[in-house]
């Protein structure tokens, strides 16, 4: 009798255990813009992406040995202006959103920092600098440049990356069933203008807003609301709405029920590139029963309008000083000091911009 009664409790412990794991998992997938790399806890099986060689990632030895980052996990989210579906870095694949989530592996709470797409950075690969808008990155070298220049720039040890096309939000959006957003009128414009492409380039129906305040958006409206950077605010504007879409992504997930897991799972995983693995992925969910979102913001947090190479960017006033408010903001490290890579890059950028 007793044996019974233990099995029975731990066929009920290995559900619950199951239950939180899926949770979790839903969780996670949703708030970085369709994760789906944790689809490998679910389905025991590898995404596509792959591997990259440490080595081009450009981790100073100042970051390797921080122990502060050591306390986090660190991933590189990119929205990719993305016309046929494709994940890799080629001459369409400009990165409209790049953002980096940090999870502090104590209290479970993700922060996230969206980097203005057309900051000034040094985009090179090797010794040498090639200062470029940030989203040109992919473009040029695909995810390893990417990776490389925000952990040359921002001092950071980023090693894992999830890539998403417009198609792969739209799809996680329709998969919870959509979400309510308050938009203005202004707002209600742009959106139906971006809809008619977000619909052509993803094959996925829609119908004009006839009306603003709060409405219920579907995957192609919800995608096209988070383009939008014509209003007032620009591409600041722009990665706020992003931040909120997520956001709103992340409440639905939390009440969805298994079936409707099961469908964003499913709908994510084919349009979704991510270095992480099985063992990677089991590490993060058994580590934890719930994730929370914390704090978000934009990087720079102290920028100005700038011209590079003929064309309108953001400089950060300075880089170094936003370096430090990053840290600070991220990790809680009051005291960083940047590493002489940062400090010179930002010595750069302030003679090309006049920013001191």
């Amino acid at each position: 009798m007793g044996d019974h009664n233990r099995n029975r409790k731990n066929s009920r412990a290995r559900k619950r255990r199951r239950k939180r794991k899926i949770i979790f998992i839903i969780e996670i997938i949703v708030l970085l813009v369709l994760c789906a790399a944790l689809y490998l806890v679910y389905q025991w099986r590898k995404i596509g992406g792959g591997e990259i060689n440490l080595k081009d990632l450009f981790i100073s030895e100042q970051a390797a040995n921080n122990e502060t980052l050591t306390g986090y996990t660190n991933i590189a989210l990119f929205g990719l202006d993305s016309r046929y579906n494709e994940l890799d870095g080629d001459t369409f694949s400009l990165s409209d959103t790049i953002m980096i989530a940090s999870i502090n592996n104590e209290t479970k709470e993700i922060k996230l920092v969206s980097v203005y797409r057309d900051t000034i950075f040094d985009t090179s690969l090797g010794d040498y600098t090639e200062y470029r808008k940030a989203t040109e990155a992919y473009s040029l070298g695909g995810i390893t440049r990417s990776l490389s220049m925000l952990n040359k720039n921002l001092d950071l040890n980023i090693t894992e990356y999830v890539s998403v096309n417009f198609l792969a939000l739209a799809k996680a959006v329709d998969a919870v069933g959509g979400l309510d957003i308050e938009i203005t009128e202004e707002e209600m414009v742009h959106l139906n203008n971006y809809s008619i492409e977000t619909s052509e380039v993803t094959g996925l129906d829609y119908t004009p807003l006839t009306e603003y305040g709060l409405v219920h958006l579907n995957g192609v409206q919800a995608t096209s609301y988070c383009r939008i950077r014509a209003t007032a605010g620009n591409d600041f504007k722009r990665t706020e709405r992003q931040r909120l879409v997520l956001s709103e992504l992340l409440t639905k997930a939390k009440t969805a029920n298994i079936s409707e897991i099961n469908k964003v799972i499913n709908e994510v995983f084919p349009l979704t590139a991510t270095s992480l693995k099985l063992t990677e992925a089991i590490s993060i969910t058994s580590s934890a029963l719930s994730y929370d979102l914390g704090e978000t913001a934009g990087f720079p947090f102290d920028n100005a309008p700038a011209d590079l190479n003929d064309s309108s960017c953001v400089a950060p006033v300075t880089l170094e000083s936003n370096v430090i408010q990053l840290h600070q903001f991220l990790f809680g490290d009051e005291e960083y000091t940047p590493s002489q890579t940062v400090s010179s890059i930002s010595a750069d950028i302030s003679y090309l911009t006049g920013y001191y």
